[in-house]
């Protein structure tokens, strides 16, 4: 589970005193076995709320709480249970590029101190679920651009965590690739809550459960795609989307 409750986030600018709000007062919740899509143009926000989930940065005021089964805890309070629980991966990795598929996923193990049985059966684990089988014996400046995406994603799942983030997962991808990762997030998304960037509408229809719309770090809608759409009197998320966004050339 993710929730944020009332998150913002402020930056004061350089040799100045003046205050600016990069994401203002944003809530909703991403369940177990939801896929919760996060849209808007760029400078919306989006990039800042999911460092704050993951715990790179606080928030200003307002709270972001992570969930398992059991319990929610806030973040800012529990940065290291939330390196446990939440699984990150940014729009742009940057992987080690002269050492093996297999050495990396070795290396990230160990960081989330795995050993013995359970490291290989996380390895194992990952390695079956992104496809990397084929090049585990790669060097990784020798991937493709969507195998280092898998490889990626192989990272944020080693430690098997419930609640997963995803910064633009299809960016630069071929046609063939993003039906791969889709289908990857479509089966790891029956376990976990996720929660996806994206500037790709179709695979937000393709994807997500409900949909959260931003627009100049504030928060627009929160709801399904049908909710949004009647919201709107559209046809399309794009529509509704287009209908948000040109408030700014309004």
């Amino acid at each position: 589970m993710i929730e944020l409750e009332n998150f913002c986030k402020e930056y004061k600018k350089l040799f100045s005193q003046k205050i600016s709000f990069q994401v203002q007062d944003v809530s909703f919740c991403v369940e177990k076995g939801q896929i919760v899509g996060l849209v808007g143009a760029n400078g919306a926000g989006k990039t800042t709320i999911l460092k704050a989930i993951a715990g790179l940065h606080y928030p200003t005021s307002g709270k972001i709480y992570i969930g398992d089964s059991f319990n929610k805890f806030d973040v800012e309070e529990n940065p290291n249970l939330t390196k446990k629980l939440v699984g990150y991966v940014p729009e742009k990795s940057i992987l080690p590029k002269n050492i093996r598929v297999i050495e990396f996923l070795d290396y990230i193990a160990n960081l989330h101190e795995l050993s013995g049985e359970e490291k290989k059966e996380a390895i194992d684990f990952v390695v079956k679920k992104c496809s990397l089988k084929d090049v585990l014996n790669k060097k990784i400046k020798e991937l493709s651009k969507g195998y280092a995406q898998r490889v990626s994603f192989a990272q944020a799942l080693i430690f098997n965590p419930p609640n997963l983030i995803l910064d633009e997962p299809f960016s630069g991808l071929d046609p063939a690739q993003i039906i791969q990762i889709r289908q990857l997030i479509l089966d790891l998304s029956q376990e976990k809550a996720i929660l996806i960037s994206t500037h790709i509408l179709q695979e937000v229809h393709n994807l997500c459960n409900k949909v959260v719309i931003m627009n100049n770090g504030e928060l627009k809608i929160f709801g399904s795609e049908n909710q949004i759409n009647s919201h709107y009197n559209v046809t399309k998320i794009e529509e509704a989307f287009l209908k948000i966004v040109s408030e700014n050339y309004s």
